[in-house]
């Protein structure tokens, strides 16, 4: 068996969260972006302002972090199920179910509404299958970065 190819898996990842940033970025900032912003004065009027700054950044890690996990899962996963993109496709949707899992906590916490999670849920698989095609694509065993 041969072994992964971390900076491949690296290069791979970066290229996907990059992707994956600007597909949330216009899902959550621009698309839900206003009922982000009301459903969040409801919990505390100022939470959207004490929060944009570290939020942003966080989330922008967030999105990076993920696509090296998506790219390193799917480094692992490729000898049981071959290179390609359906097999990138299963790395995404795999990393993309256990990130959002915990984000439907917000429902039953009564934090956010059920219509807002599930449509950013939504953005947010296709940003992990996009940034999952990317890095698959750019992934490599053998190759040097």
């Amino acid at each position: 068996m041969s072994r992964m190819n971390g900076g491949r898996i690296l290069v791979g990842g970066l290229a996907a969260g990059v992707v994956m940033n600007v597909i949330d970025a216009v899902a959550n900032g621009v698309l839900l972006g206003d009922r982000w912003k009301v459903e969040s004065d409801a919990l505390d009027p100022t939470l959207m302002t004490r929060a944009a700054t570290s939020s942003t950044v966080g989330w922008i890690v967030v999105d990076f972090l993920l696509g090296i996990l998506i790219v390193w899962l799917y480094a692992a996963i490729r000898p049981r199920f071959g290179a390609g993109p359906t097999t990138a496709a299963r790395a995404g949707l795999a990393t993309w179910l256990i990130a959002h899992l915990a984000y439907f906590s917000y429902i039953f916490m009564g934090f956010y509404s059920a219509g807002l999670i599930i449509a950013s849920a939504g953005a947010g698989l296709v940003a992990a299958m996009a940034g999952a095609y990317v890095g698959g694509k750019l992934y490599q065993e053998g190759a040097r970065v």
